[in-house]
């Protein structure tokens, strides 16, 4: 398929790998399933063996409650028309060894992770016209393994390039519950969801409270913070407004927590490179001025490696 613009088309029933059915993953490995598409879950040999045994079981207000099948092994071992790449940005080189190319060949790989600069390692592994850059709005925890928490009234997608070529891809997500629009513009969409985490994972992160403790408690550094931001965000060309976000911030359930501060309370290591550091690198390329997230990254540098 060489025409930019001709229809990513994806069977249905699909068959779609799920490399990390973690909180994310493991949400729409399940949605997936229960939509009636071939679902493998691409995982570690124990979390692998729950999954074949009990399935996906979710607890969601948005979904309700429901225990979806799925396929499991430790590798993927056969072609697939979608696969989804929801590891942590931590475990993201040693993932993908478990994902061999020639199985994506004529499929698409859609990476939702944290950050912007991981879909630079999926487009050298897998090529520029597999990969489709993407981002996902939902709090969904896995509490053990086959087991996901989805706490927000949300699960939304934005994928990022063509409509005329996206569209169906974007039809089977939302036709499985995850409502998924196609935007222009890769750095636009990459960097309206960074603007947007960045100060959400430091500030909980660093001061160990949920959004509501940070709004209520680090109001100050919390604007501040996202005015760093979003002026790098603009500088990447993602027309960010630091009043919004802050709006979005207020309407968050006050205990909600980024998933950097369930990592850390975990002691499982942070995403900070990813978030944080890259915010940094932005800044730095753009001469955008970012003193309380460099202070933020600084103070929370330590920590990244065990979470504690």
């Amino acid at each position: 398929m060489h025409d930019d613009n001709a229809a990513a088309v994806i069977p249905s029933p699909a068959k779609v790998a799920v490399l990390g059915p973690g909180g994310v993953g493991g949400l729409l490995a399940a949605l997936l399933s229960r939509a009636g598409h071939r679902v493998i879950c691409i995982a570690s040999e124990e979390t692998a063996n729950t999954l074949r045994s009990t399935g996906i079981q979710v607890r969601s207000g948005q979904f309700g409650g429901f225990t979806a099948e799925v396929e499991a092994d430790t590798a993927l071992r056969e072609p697939v028309d979608l696969c989804l790449v929801t590891v942590k940005h931590t475990a993201l080189g040693s993932a993908l060894e478990r994902v061999p190319a020639e199985h994506l060949t004529d499929g698409l790989a859609l990476p939702l992770l944290n950050g912007i600069e991981h879909v630079d390692a999926l487009r050298a592994r897998f090529g520029a016209r597999r990969v489709v850059p993407a981002v996902i709005r939902v709090e969904s925890t896995r509490t053990s393994p086959g087991v996901i928490e989805h706490g927000s009234p949300f699960t939304e997608i934005d994928l990022a390039g063509s409509p005329s070529r996206l569209a169906p891809l974007a039809a089977l997500l939302t036709a499985a519950g995850t409502k998924t629009r196609v935007l222009p513009g890769e750095d636009a969409v990459l960097w309206a969801k960074l603007a947007f985490l960045a100060p959400f994972a430091l500030l909980t992160t660093r001061y160990r409270l949920p959004i509501g403790g940070i709004r209520s408690e680090r109001r100050e550094e919390l604007t501040a913070l996202v005015e760093e931001t979003t002026a790098v965000s603009r500088a990447c060309g993602a027309p960010m407004d630091a009043a919004q976000v802050l709006a979005r911030y207020d309407a968050f359930p006050a205990g909600s927590k980024s998933s950097m501060q369930r990592d850390a309370e975990a002691g499982r290591p942070l995403e900070l490179d990813a978030i944080g550091g890259a915010l940094l690198r932005a800044a730095t390329q753009h001469g955008v001025p970012t003193p309380l997230a460099q202070k933020l990254v600084s103070e929370l540098t330590p920590h990244a490696a065990t979470g504690v």
